[in-house]
């Protein structure tokens, strides 16, 4: 840089014969060299502090994190108020970025002899409370042993996964055994709607005992339309991008330990959600649950 030049040999020729013979006036070097002594302007400073704690989140998240939910952590956790417009700038300039998404195989098999219940949520996945409306889906994990699928069951009120299965197969006890896993975990009232696609997992004879046992009500949408089924399939989404995608699995039980450290160590406690609001869907249930306290306070006085 010119300026830098005339910095660098003032000492042995004269500002002005410097700026003259590299085509600079002499005021443009007098206000760098201003700066230059002044050193980096609040601002920068300021930027410097805010990439050094967005690089801390953005590890902090396994490198999943983009601009939105680093901005979400930057004002729940520190206290920083700052728009997410700088969030994304400082993020692209540090060469810091979220993940993005695979497309899969197929995992539902309809059995057309299978009796299918009707469809009682008609895409309205919206639940004023816990334990309202629960989707199911199965999806897969490669390993170099083979497959190995995961069922879960989603409430939609939170977005939490509240059951889930690992196995080597698709047999009806996946479903069962994610969805038993809810049922002792969540101890719904009855009239809980468990909502899947008509996979023959969930039309089975064996699947729809157990839920008439536990008071659960059954709804089905339609096999291969990801849009009767969008909550559970976003969460398919998350999984695959965040953890599937970057990961290569030498064995089933590998996978199986990834994909619980996932949904119980990050997922559930901890992974910010668009739809609650940037809160992870255990925070998201934490505060609600005081909120209601407070509520039934106030109507109790």
């Amino acid at each position: 840089m010119r300026f830098r030049l005339i910095d660098a040999e003032n000492d042995h020729h004269g500002v002005s014969l410097l700026a003259r013979v590299l085509g600079v006036s002499r005021q443009g070097y007098y206000a760098w060299a201003a700066r230059q002594r002044r050193g980096p302007s609040a601002r920068a400073r300021r930027d410097a502090e805010l990439t050094e704690k967005i690089r801390a989140h953005h590890a902090t998240s396994d490198g999943i994190y983009g601009a939105p939910r680093i901005h979400a952590d930057l004002r729940e956790i520190d206290g920083i108020r700052i728009g997410r417009k700088r969030v994304a700038r400082l993020m692209r300039a540090a060469g810091l970025s979220g993940v993005t998404r695979r497309k899969g195989c197929r995992t539902t098999i309809a059995d057309r002899r299978a009796a299918a219940a009707s469809d009682l949520v008609k895409r309205q996945f919206t639940a004023e409370e816990p334990n309202r409306l629960w989707t199911a889906d199965i999806t897969y994990v490669p390993t170099g042993q083979g497959f190995l699928y995961l069922a879960v069951v989603l409430d939609v009120f939170s977005r939490r996964i509240v059951g889930w299965a690992m196995a080597e197969h698709m047999r009806t006890e996946l479903v069962t055994d994610a969805l038993a896993m809810a049922i002792h975990q969540r101890q719904p009232s009855a009239g809980v709607i468990h909502h899947s696609d008509k996979g023959g997992q969930y039309t089975s004879v064996a699947f729809g005992q157990r839920c008439a046992q536990a008071g659960v009500r059954l709804s089905t949408g339609r096999t291969g339309t990801c849009f009767d089924n969008a909550i559970t399939e976003s969460f398919f989404a998350s999984l695959e991008c965040e953890l599937l995608d970057r990961r290569a699995f030498r064995t089933r039980p590998e996978a199986e330990r990834a994909v619980f450290a996932y949904i119980e160590g990050f997922y559930n406690p901890r992974r910010r959600h668009s739809a609650n609001g940037q809160l992870s869907p255990a925070e998201y249930e934490r505060r609600q649950a005081i909120k209601d306290v407070h509520q039934d306070g106030y109507a109790a006085a």
